[in-house]
Order: structure tokens, then sequence, then C-alpha cells
């Protein structure tokens, strides 16, 4: 049967993924019906949100990969968590826990030996206790404050042995809290950052004020200003642009590169021209505290160049070239 499935990679794969989109499928259905899994759901989330302290993530084998990703999901999205090896647990590392934690212990059988300490643990100082399982009535799935059950469902291993769709299950279930718990405390982008400085991620999640030019490096001319005054500032700042403030410094319009060249062509002597004569009123804008994906976007819907950043009453603050978000790794 092995050889079988090696002459034909591609329908295996397509067997495989199958699988495991059938045990998704199952989790789905059974959230839907509002009892059961639905209720348990429910209760763990309200569980996991009450804790003042931390979520310990445990589990063995196959089921504690799982259990890693899902405390680093946590940890990521405003539920502070750790994994705890279940192993380690029982020579000194249970001293990690304290009483206002809660425990989530996954095990597709329920009945993974190396949990009970754990599980002890958890009983004999009264710590929240939810249990990630295939087997509500499993020792693990009695002892727990909370069992999610989840369904039962073939492996995709056509020998039945190695883990794949049950683990695809618990990942999906374990998204699926991170997720709830994620909107349950209103956790934005913003907040988001704050675990993601790094990398293109990071980038994308930079503030604009972060990213823009302001202060010295503005390029900037005041209504009534000759335009032989705003080229020079253009050129000397060098970002394809100059943007026109009035009196009291709010942003009035922009003058561009392509402002330059669509008037030199009509006007006998455009460096003579006054600045509102040539400018382009109300130019897009962008809040200094927007996200630089956020300005990436508007940059790449509107097929420009420079966003220029203004505060909550107009007032000119900096100026955003779409190379800056390159530098930056955004795109």
């Amino acid at each position: 049967m092995l050889e079988a499935a090696m002459t034909n990679p591609t329908k295996s794969a397509l067997r495989t993924l199958g699988l495991e989109r059938s045990g998704i499928a199952a989790i789905e259905a059974a959230l839907c019906d509002n009892t059961g899994l639905a209720r348990q759901f429910d209760a763990a989330v309200a569980l996991l949100l009450g804790v003042t302290g931390r979520i310990i993530v445990s589990g063995m084998g196959k089921s504690g990969h799982i259990g890693r990703k899902l405390a680093a999901t946590l940890a990521s999205t405003g539920a502070p968590a750790y994994f705890v090896h279940p192993a380690e647990a029982s020579h000194g590392d249970l001293g990690m826990i304290q009483s206002n934690d809660a425990i989530l212990c996954l095990s597709w059988s329920g009945e993974t030996a190396e949990l009970a300490d754990i599980t002890t643990f958890s009983r004999r100082f009264g710590i929240g206790l939810v249990a990630i399982t295939s087997q509500a009535d499993s020792t693990l799935g009695r002892a727990a404050d909370v069992c999610l059950a989840l369904p039962q469902a073939e492996e995709a291993c056509p020998n039945g042995l190695a883990p794949t769709t049950s683990t695809t299950m618990q990942l999906a279930i374990g998204d699926a809290l991170a997720i709830a718990l994620l909107e349950a405390r209103g956790f934005t982008a913003r907040d988001f950052q704050q675990f993601h400085p790094g990398g293109k991620l990071g980038a994308k999640l930079a503030f604009v004020r972060d990213v823009m030019h302001g202060g010295d490096a503005l390029p900037l001319a005041t209504l009534g200003s000759s335009m032989e005054k705003a080229v020079l500032e253009m050129t000397s700042k060098r970002l394809g642009c100059v943007c026109i403030a009035d009196a009291a410094g709010r942003l009035v319009g922009i003058i561009t590169d392509g402002d330059l060249r669509r008037h030199i062509r009509g006007s006998g002597n455009l460096l003579s021209e006054l600045v509102e004569n040539v400018m382009t009123p109300s130019p897009m804008t962008i809040g200094p505290e927007a996200m630089a994906a956020e300005a990436l976007a508007l940059l790449n819907a509107r097929k420009r160049s420079v966003l220029v950043v203004v505060d909550e009453q107009q007032s000119l603050v900096g100026v955003l070239h779409i190379h800056d978000l390159y530098q930056i790794g955004v795109a």
C-alpha cells in the first residue's frame, strides 16, 4: 500500500488534505450545534479570560509541539502564556505554575501518562484546567474544569498511527481559542505591534510617524511663496514634492514633479509664478498614528508615491514617500 502511495504523491497529498479538512469540518459542525463543544468552548474562553496570571500550556509528543505553537500564539496576541513540558514539570518545573495561572493540556487520547502530575497539581491547588482531547470520559477529560472534546477523525497516516488529522484539529481549536480571547480583550493591531517589532510583520506594523520625514527634512513652502523658492526647497529635500501650508501651518496643497512638468509647458516663466497657482489642492493625507501597511495600501490604491502626514487639525507634520516603506521592508 505504501509503494502505491509513493507512485502517486499528488494523490496521497490530496487524500491527506481531504482528511484533515474533514477533521476541521467536524469541529465546525460540533460548534454550530450550540450544545456540547460550543458550550465548553464558551466556558474555556471565559475561564482563560479571567486568568490574572499566565496560561500554562502542556502536552506530550506531537500534542506538545502543537502546544508550543499555541503558547506562542497566545503570548503574541495579548494572553500571556508559556509552554511547560510535562516530564520536566514532574522534576521541578511545577514550581513555575502559580495559583493565579490556568493550565491548558493537550492529549488526543486523554490518557497521556506524563500529564498525570501536572493534572494532579492543578486539582490540588485549585488551578483552572482546560483539556483539549478527543475523549471526554478520559482521565484528563474528567479531571478538567472544561473539556474541549473534539470529534473523532481518521488520521491521514495510512496506518492510522502518525498524528496528522488529530494534530491539525488541535491546532485549529487552539487558534480559535486564541482569536476568541484576542477579540474579547479588544486586542488591536497597535497592541500586536508591541510584540512584533522585527521582520516584515514588524515593518508593516510600524507607525507612519516613525517613518515619515518631518522637521527640517520636510519640504515646505507657504502660500504666497514664489515657485523659485518652492523648486529650491523641493530639490534640496529630494522627496519629489513640496508641501504648501497656510500661515497657520495647515496643509492646503502639494507640488510634485508631475505638477512641474505639466505647468512648465504652459508657462512662460514658471519660476515667477506663485505656488498657489501651480499646486494641487487637497492632496492625499494620512495621520501619524496610522500603520505603515495602511499607508502602503493607500499609495498602491491611488497609484501615488507620496503621502502628506497631517494631525487632527490638518496641521502639516511630515511627508511619507513610498521608497521609505520599501526601505524598512513593508513591501
